[in-house]
């Protein structure tokens, strides 16, 4: 897989990690500078963009919630820098609507976690971003299908608390303990 990574005479290709967990981003650091990529670590979004202003990456890994703006709000401001940079946002709060806006705002792919270096490296180089693996082939609960239905209405108020509780019609604080738990498997 490295060898799809590096072009003969270029240099090692760069990758920008954003993620606020620090020992999540050391390990990844460690692992994908043993298959040949040059890498940037980043604890928030502001960082990582920072970062990727100094030096543009090749591929960028961005968490989807951290404290800050979230990994998709970074996706279309690394893109500006440079639209053909791959972009992966992972996350341990996945679901289908957060997947969806993500290949909308221009990520190459979507990942959960727990995902290792692997896994991430197949994802950055892979041509499509295979949203079907996200869809269940069991029905899902009632409380996975509140969880997504909350999501989704979250993505679709760019992830504005109380507008979303006003569309929900529940309280901010009600909707914000639900978002604080993480998402039921099925």
């Amino acid at each position: 897989m490295t060898d799809e990574l590096q072009q003969e005479g270029e240099e090692q290709p760069h990758l920008l990690l954003v993620d606020d967990d620090p020992t999540f981003t050391r390990v990844m650091a460690r692992a994908m500078s043993r298959r040949g990529l040059q890498v940037s670590i980043a604890g928030s979004a502001d960082e990582g963009l920072a970062l990727a202003k100094q030096d543009i990456p090749d591929y960028a890994v961005l968490d989807l919630k951290m404290e800050g703006d979230s990994g998709l709000v970074l996706l279309p401001k690394l893109l500006e820098l440079d639209p053909e940079m791959r972009v992966l946002i992972l996350t341990g709060y996945s679901s289908i609507a957060t997947a969806v806006e993500a290949i909308k705002r221009g990520a190459c792919n979507y990942l959960c976690k727990p995902a290792d270096a692997d896994d991430v490296l197949a994802a950055l180089l892979s041509q499509h971003a295979d949203l079907d693996s996200l869809v269940p082939e069991n029905p899902m609960s009632v409380d996975r299908l509140q969880w997504e239905h909350i999501q989704r209405v979250l993505s679709e108020h760019d992830g504005n608390i109380s507008a979303t509780a006003r569309a929900l019609g529940m309280h901010r604080r009600t909707l914000q303990r639900k978002l604080q738990k993480r998402p039921v498997r099925r």
